[in-house]
């Protein structure tokens, strides 16, 4: 391998955008790792990984490439087959295998509490067809997505989240890079968008590298120091 530092590529989930890395990208940038975040558009597995895929592609040298919640059923599928794609870091994230959804694997076990604070927002697509945007309601946010975040900055981060189309957690993935990358898990112990035993069953299956956090589903907010720690540990394994 290229003896090239990896560019650290972080992927958001649903309810939230690149801003939610700040503090990890803080910590990783203090540590001299070069960080982009990418914008992940919401609007369907497909697309949203081949959209990470093309940035991925743009980059030189080795890569690690890390997802949040529904970004880590995009960075698996952007990844597949990628060669520079040195490690992946899934933070309280889906790690689908082919054929299964988000909405499938969050329901497979108990304490999921998000389908219940869903705002479906019906959106009218330029070829006639039809889309839910969903967003959290505003107040049911903070205990959603993020309880152990203080409310004045739940309040802004409710305000400020972008929505993900309905189908897009319902799409079945494709075949998972994590089947050939290796790859680390943060399990958010805390989570009720993803229930922690969902998230040890999916690290688990893959054969990662997991570390365990009492923390909420906005991890990567309320903790990133210890997400930043992974990262850097994937990091040093790809040297």
């Amino acid at each position: 391998m290229s003896a090239q530092h990896p560019t650290v590529v972080l992927v958001h989930g649903a309810f939230a955008d690149s801003s939610s890395w700040n503090g990890v990208i803080e910590r990783l940038q203090a540590h001299g790792h070069t960080v982009v975040a990418a914008s992940n558009p919401l609007r369907g597995l497909s697309k949203d990984s081949d959209y990470v895929r093309q940035l991925v592609r743009s980059l030189d040298g080795p890569v690690v490439l890390v997802g949040h919640s529904y970004g880590g059923s995009v960075i698996s599928a952007a990844a597949h087959g990628l060669d520079h794609v040195k490690a992946l870091v899934f933070v309280a994230a889906f790690l689908p295998d082919e054929g299964e959804s988000a909405v499938g694997l969050s329901g497979r076990f108990p304490g999921s509490t998000l389908g219940e604070a869903l705002h479906p927002v019906p959106v009218a697509l330029p070829d006639g067809g039809r889309i839910a945007d969903l967003y959290i309601e505003r107040g049911t946010f903070h205990e959603q997505f993020a309880a152990d975040v203080p409310e004045e900055i739940t309040a802004v981060m409710a305000a400020t989240q972008r929505p993900v189309a309905d189908a897009a957690l319902a799409e079945g993935a494709s075949a998972p890079a994590w089947k050939d990358i290796p790859s680390w898990v943060l399990v958010a112990t805390e989570d009720r968008n993803i229930p922690a035993q969902a998230q040890i069953f999916m690290a688990e299956r893959a054969k990662a590298t997991v570390v365990t956090v009492d923390a909420s589903h906005a991890v990567a907010v309320s903790h990133p120091g210890d997400v930043a720690r992974l990262i850097a540990e994937a990091v040093r394994a790809t040297a």
